[in-house]
């Protein structure tokens, strides 16, 4: 299950080629996992017991531009979760035709201030992450 994000491409997204800034679809995709979190209500609960997701890579294939006034469909799907890290897949396609504009693979890991490194994601962590799957979720 995914879920769906839109973006629609303004002048300040792009570069002097008229394309998208690479840069610009970090940002995208950044957007678009906070909209994963908050649709399924995690987002204030992973807020209020002061947790942070901190990405730790992020592998991208730029595959075809957008341009001005494309309106982008982002598909965000958590792929994994392991002992102390977890795995985000993100599409970015055109919606007017559905091409692959961007492939994105996102690890990541939660994190406390006032613990050191990342911790176990287990428990009541892993259930809030699970539950970012909403059906039909979409913004």
């Amino acid at each position: 299950m995914s879920h769906l994000s839109t973006i629609k491409v303004r002048g300040f997204h792009l570069d002097l080629y008229g394309h998208v800034n690479n840069a610009r679809y970090l940002e995208f995709l950044e957007e678009a996992r906070w909209n994963f979190l908050e649709d399924a209500g995690s987002l204030a609960w992973f807020m209020e017991h002061g947790y942070s997701l901190v990405i730790s890579r992020i592998a991208i294939d730029y595959l075809r531009p957008a341009t001005m006034g494309d309106e982008l469909l982002i598909e965000t799907t958590l792929a994994g979760l392991a002992a102390r890290s977890g795995h985000i897949h993100q599409t970015i396609r055109r919606k007017d035709n559905r091409k692959v504009v961007v492939e994105a693979d996102i690890t990541f890991a939660v994190l406390h201030a006032d613990q050191r490194g990342a911790l176990n994601i287990d428990g009541e962590i892993a259930c809030r992450l699970q539950s970012c799957q909403p059906e039909g979720g979409s913004r």
